[in-house]
């Protein structure tokens, strides 16, 4: 009898197989405390129970908060489960070890990034997204789905797409087709400040399809540089430094669709190196 809020990402995952499987590519230890996010009516939260040490879940609709409490009560298994009632991303992460989720999808870039940023690190997140999301993290240069979340997640983590999950295993069923990704953080992290990567990355990727050359000559990029850094003593010495930067570097002509994270990071300490940064 319980009406799920579609408009609030709830969509139960009601497919036994799925969870199973969902479960196995977690690869769950005894000693392991996991994270879930979204944990509805709790068919992913009791299947983990019954194989870690503890599950923390992160739940922001009192009505599904006491679904799952309900249907551990009285079990050997609730002593391991810790419900936080509230919104995810607006509270700090606690420890855990690997974080396994359905989650909502309308959270799922603030949410990627959260995790990444998170200290200590975490052994891996398997996580089911929508299906455009999850290609879109996996995708390389060069594609048509590559861009700043694919790269920005690429510097972080390791990301591999893992199953493809249909409408027809939820309940209610969504309007978009799913997919579960592993996320693995690079432990350690690129040696980078990743506020200053994203402001160029995020400059590129505005217009992916333009030349590095064409999108730094935007008159926002080049009032946004000179009013944060005060480079040179005009906007004209900003924008010449800046031109000069991109055809030293190589990559004046080149277009941010294609371009590596090596590429990035050899522009970016390019772009560093005559005292030009970003945020």
């Amino acid at each position: 009898g319980l009406l799920f809020n579609t408009g609030a990402g709830q969509h139960i995952l009601k497919n036994p197989l799925v969870v199973n499987s969902i479960i196995e590519k977690a690869a769950l230890r005894r000693t392991d405390v996991i994270l879930e996010v979204g944990p509805g009516t709790g068919n992913l939260t009791v299947k983990m129970l019954e194989k870690v040490k503890k599950v923390i879940a992160c739940e922001i609709d009192p009505r599904l908060v006491g679904e799952l409490q309900k249907r551990v009560q009285g079990t050997c298994l609730a002593n391991k489960l810790e419900i936080k009632v509230g919104d995810v991303l607006k509270t700090d992460l606690p420890f855990f070890d690997a974080c396994v989720a359905n989650l909502p999808y309308q959270i799922s870039s603030p949410f990627v990034f959260k995790l990444l940023l998170h200290r200590p690190f975490f052994r891996c997140a398997i996580l089911m997204f929508q299906r455009e999301f999850a290609l879109r993290l996996v995708a390389k240069p060069g594609t048509k789905l590559y861009c700043r979340l694919s790269i920005n997640t690429q510097l972080l983590a390791r990301v591999d797409h893992l199953m493809k999950v249909g409408k027809n295993n939820f309940r209610p069923p969504p309007k978009v087709e799913s997919s579960v990704v592993r996320i693995e953080p690079k432990n350690p992290p690129p040696p980078i400040n990743f506020q200053e990567w994203d402001g160029l990355v995020r400059i590129a990727f505005v217009r992916k399809n333009k030349t590095l050359s064409a999108a730094f000559k935007s008159s926002a990029v080049e009032q946004l540089l000179d009013h944060n850094y005060r480079i040179h003593c005009s906007l004209h010495n900003t924008v010449k430094k800046i031109q000069t930067v991109l055809k030293n570097t190589g990559y004046s002509e080149k277009r941010a669709r294609s371009m590596d994270i090596d590429d990035f990071i050899r522009l970016l300490h390019g772009f560093n190196a005559e005292g030009i940064h970003f945020s």
